[in-house]
This record gives C-alpha cells, sequence and structure tokens, in this order.
C-alpha cells in the first residue's frame, strides 16, 4: 500500500491569502516576500518509453479561505501543459489555478568531489593555494609598515637624544640593526610571495581557459508550482500532482543463470534518468506506450498492378537464380542497434514489485522485476554452413506470468559469466531459445563437391552436390559418456516446376533423420570421448534445356 508522506514544510503553513475570484500572478524569480516552499515528493513514476509520468501527493492543513501555496522545488523540466492536481478532503476543496515557475539559482563555490575532473580539482587547489597567499601578504605589508613606523620612532628617538647629550650608541646600534633585519626579511618574503602569485595567476587563466574548452557548467534551473485552491472549511487537505517530465528511459534487460538441470531467469528494467531531481522509495511503473507518436491511421495510396504479355524469348527461357531467404516466425521483425521497446504491437506495463530509488545522475541503474525457474531441455547443435562451433543451446518455456520484451540476456553458467545473448519477444507460456556459447572441445570441418552433367536426350542439367562434414569430440582423460551433436544443413528448395532438387538418401551417410518444409537436414550424431564420425550429404539440382542462370 502507498503511504502519503508529510511535507517537510510545518504542520500549518502561512499561505498567501487571495481575494476570491482572483489568480495569482505569474513570477519568473523567487522573491524576499514569497512564501515558504512546502516540499512536494515523487511517490510514483511511470517510465515510459521516452519520457515519465511524475507523480506526487502531500497532505496540507490549511484554513477556510482562498490561498496561494507555493510547492516544491521539482524539477525544471516539467511539461506545463501536463500539470494536473487534484485534492481530496472531508469538505469541498477546489483548485483555482496551478501553474509552473522557473528560477535561476546560481551555484555558490564548492569544494570539488571524487567525481570531478582532475582538471577542476587542480583550479580548486591553485584557487586556496592564491587565498593564503594574498593573506600572507596582507600580513607582510602590514609587518612592514610597522617596522616603518617603528624605524621611524627610533631615529626620531636617536635625534632627541642627541639634541640633548644623551648618547646610547651601543642601544640605537642595536635596535636599528634588529629593525632592519626584519625589514629585509619581510621585504624579502613578500618579493617571494609577489612572484609566487604572479605564476598563481597566469596558471590559475590557463586552467580557467582549459576548463571553458574542456567543461562547461550545467545552468542550475530550479522550478515551483504555485497552487491557487479555496477551501470552504479548515482541516487537512490531501493534494496530489502529475505531469509529464522528458529525459528518462528504460529498457529490459535479462539475466540466464544455467546450473545443471535447471535455469532461472531474471527480468530486469535498466532505467536511466537526469529529470533534475532524485526519485527515492517510489512505486515504480514500466510501460511500453508510446505517447509521442501520432494515433491517425496512414494514408491509403494507390498501388496499380499491370499486365503486358512475354516476349518470344522469356517464352523460350526461364531465368532462375539462388537467394538466400531467412525462414520467418511469428512475431515482430527485428531491428538493428538500440530500437524502443519492443511489446509486439501490444502496450505492456511492468511494475516493480518493491518501491526504488533511482538517483538523476543520467547513469543506467538496474531494477528487479520478476525471477523464474524452469527446466530446460538442453542440446549441442552446429550448422556447420554458418559457423564450425558446437553450442550449447537450452529450450524452455516462458513461466514469468508477462511478455518478454526483446532485450540483451547475460548468461551465467557454472557460476561464472560466459557472455551476452540476445532475447527476442516471447509471449507467455511461450517457448524460449537461448543459446550458452560454444563447446571448446568440439571440432567441426565442412568439406563440399560439385559436379555438372548434361543428359543426351531431354537437354536437362544436373548439378550434383556432395557435402561431407567431419566431427571431432577431443575429450580430457577418464572423461566417459557419449554427447549427442545434432547437425543442421540445408538443402535448396525449389519454387518453380522447371527445377527440381532430389535427395539420395542411398548416397547419404548416414541418411538424414528429418529434413523438413524448410529444406534443413538434421542429424542426432553420438559422440563417445575422443570419437569421430563424417556424416555425407548427397542431393541434384535438376533443371529443364529452357532454364538459365542455374
Amino acid at each position: 500500500m502507498s503511504t502519503t508522506p508529510t511535507p517537510s514544510a510545518p504542520k500549518s503553513p502561512t499561505p498567501e491569502s487571495v481575494a476570491p475570484g482572483s489568480t495569482a500572478p505569474e513570477s519568473t524569480a523567487p522573491e524576499a516576500s514569497a512564501p515558504e516552499s512546502i516540499a512536494l515528493p515523487v511517490t510514483a513514476v511511470t517510465c515510459l518509453e521516452d519520457r515519465a509520468h511524475v507523480e506526487r501527493a502531500t497532505v496540507l492543513d490549511l484554513t477556510a479561505g482562498v490561498h496561494r501555496l507555493r510547492l516544491g522545488p521539482i524539477g525544471a523540466l516539467a511539461v506545463d501543459r501536463t500539470l494536473h492536481a487534484e485534492l481530496t478532503a472531508d469538505h469541498r476543496a477546489t483548485a483555482l489555478d496551478v501553474r509552473m515557475v522557473r528560477a535561476w539559482n546560481p551555484r555558490g563555490p564548492q569544494p570539488p568531489t571524487d567525481e570531478d575532473s582532475p582538471l577542476r580539482r587542480r583550479a580548486h587547489a591553485l584557487e586556496e593555494e592564491r587565498v593564503g597567499l594574498e593573506r600572507r601578504r596582507d600580513r607582510l605589508r602590514t609587518r612592514l609598515e610597522l617596522l616603518g613606523t617603528l624605524a621611524g620612532g627610533l631615529l626620531r628617538e636617536i635625534g632627541e637624544g642627541a639634541g640633548f647629550g644623551e648618547a646610547e650608541r651601543t642601544r640605537w646600534a642595536r635596535e636599528l640593526d634588529r629593525v632592519d633585519a626584519d625589514r629585509e626579511t619581510s621585504g624579502e618574503e613578500l618579493r617571494t610571495v609577489d612572484v609566487r602569485l604572479k605564476a598563481l595567476t597566469a596558471e590559475l587563466g590557463d586552467v580557467a581557459r582549459a576548463m571553458d574548452l574542456a567543461e562547461e557548467d550545467p545552468a542550475e534551473l530550479v522550478g515551483h508550482v504555485e497552487l491557487t485552491l479555496e477551501t470552504e472549511a479548515a482541516g487537512p487537505v490531501a493534494l496530489s500532482l502529475s505531469h509529464l517530465t522528458p529525459c528518462a528511459l528504460w529498457r529490459p534487460a535479462y539475466r540466464a543463470v544455467l546450473d545443471g538441470d535447471a535455469l532461472t531467469l531474471e527480468t530486469d528494467a535498466i532505467v536511466w534518468q537526469r529529470t533534475g531531481e532524485d526519485w527515492s522509495d517510489v512505486r515504480l511503473t514500466l510501460s511500453t506506450a508510446r505517447s509521442a507518436l501520432a494515433t491517425d491511421p496512414p494514408r491509403l495510396r494507390e498501388d496499380r498492378l499491370t499486365l503486358k504479355d512475354r516476349s518470344a524469348a522469356e517464352r523460350r527461357a526461364v531465368d532462375v537464380e539462388l537467394r538466400e531467404e531467412e525462414i520467418g516466425t511469428l512475431g515482430p521483425a527485428p531491428v538493428l542497434g538500440l530500437p524502443g521497446v519492443d511489446d509486439g504491437g501490444e502496450t505492456r506495463v511492468l511494475r516493480a514489485p518493491a518501491p526504488v530509488s533511482v538517483p538523476g545522475d543520467g547513469r543506467a541503474h538496474r531494477v528487479p522485476l520478476s525471477s523464474f525457474s524452469a527446466a530446460p531441455r538442453s542440446e549441442y547443435a552446429c550448422s556447420p554452413e554458418l559457423s564450425p562451433l558446437v553450442t550449447q543451446v537450452v529450450r524452455f518455456d516462458n513461466g514469468s506470468g508477462h511478455a518478454l520484451l526483446a532485450g540483451p540476456v547475460d548468461l551465467v553458467r557454472a557460476g561464472g559469466f560466459i557472455g551476452r545473448g540476445t532475447l527476442d519477444f516471447t509471449a507467455p507460456g511461450a517457448p524460449v531459445e537461448l543459446a550458452f556459447g560454444s563447446r571448446d572441445d568440439h571440432r567441426v570441418v565442412r568439406e563440399t563437391e560439385e559436379s555438372r552433367d548434361t543428359t543426351g536426350l531431354t537437354q536437362r542439367t544436373v548439378v550434383t552436390r556432395t557435402v561431407r562434414l567431419h566431427l571431432s569430440r577431443f575429450s580430457a582423460p577418464g572423461e566417459q559418456g557419449e554427447r549427442v551433436v545434432v547437425l543442421r544443413e540445408r538443402i535448396p528448395v525449389s519454387e518453380v516446376s522447371a527445377v527440381e532438387v532430389r535427395l539420395h538418401k542411398d548416397a547419404c551417410s548416414p541418411a538424414p533423420d528429418t529434413v523438413d518444409a524448410d529444406g534443413i537436414a538434421r542429424w542426432d550424431v553420438p559422440l563417445a570421448p575422443g570419437g569421430r564420425r563424417t556424416v555425407t550429404l548427397v542431393y541434384d539440382l535438376s533443371a529443364s534445356a529452357k532454364v538459365t542462370g542455374l
């Protein structure tokens, strides 16, 4: 359950009263006579694909009448037109006006932190040294002035004593020597301080110019909310304020841990925000809604199809070509790079199970969402045409209770991080497939042969292709037990009747266990420790005489 925090301001603030029916004037900077600000903390956040919907709540103890309150500070990036205030009380309370007020708040000098750059820390050290030298220079100048006054008084005493016939040559010489020595020592120190100050001033100028080129202090813009409301009776009034703010986004991320025969998949959300304020212990909701996109349907355009007769040359020949085609499956089309949140075309909403805190530093922060365990089905698979590596592939069903959005997966096996994969959009209960890296103790070598022949009677062109797959397993001493490796090799699939594809099962050694409709041949090859196997695939491409391009 959510709780309504009590503002840090006094329980009974002293709001500024205005006449009924009038509105509070808009101000652009805080004044000395402005009312005290009442804290308005963030209690709930709905993070969208490129922005956030922020909710704030507090309780006000007001007297009857019209009040103008100053709430905040809040992030200055809040969108003004999305401000919405809602009042809840046992008596009638009406919000008359709500608006954002922003003011520049100059930053005072602050000592550098560990996160500051070495250039800024050097400037701070030079500035501290300069201030100390200026104070020492002032003390030396004051001392020299006092010594000059003392020397003048001593000379006046000598003149007066000589006039009266008093001769204290030893004392006068001793006092003059001491004053002259002090003046010489202080003067030398003053010259040393002046030289160092001059060098410091030059170095500080160089550092300042370098900082102007390399760093730029962000302007600190502070925002407040001015709320004018009317209450018909004294008592507490619950205030709820919501608005949109930019500079916040989230993306899904996962962590798959394979431990023996069990797999644990953890679903997290990576949240970035630099809205100008921290989110502390808020209820976090993650949504894939795209409020920035227009909702108008696309315009229909005219699409004309025209037919024409084939020429005599086109009737005599059939032009064919071999092309690569990816096997399509149900689901959204993949997008390269860092796209928006892929939700399968339907808005998805995920909620953090516990209150979270996200600092407004613009860095990535991981928020746990859910976790489930499953008994996976594992196999060692290899497609030699694409890669000679034997990869451990794990399949399991999505038991998280919600859709798994497309995102990166950190793969952990045997207690260690082994790499990072990609998880496609997966509906609840749908199968999931993850690759947990390759096996270094397996090696596959692929060899291909091709022969071309033309029959004399029908003038058909026959292309015979032979593919040999040499599979080896390198095992450590004492290792026992067979391991089944799934080999997959593709066979061309013809789309025209003039070209036929035929598999020679008698010539294959061994024959494929299965061949699906997409032309993917599969073998389940058992390998003992240190074993070797060779798989042979033979098929024909037969085309009539009028086929060209084969």
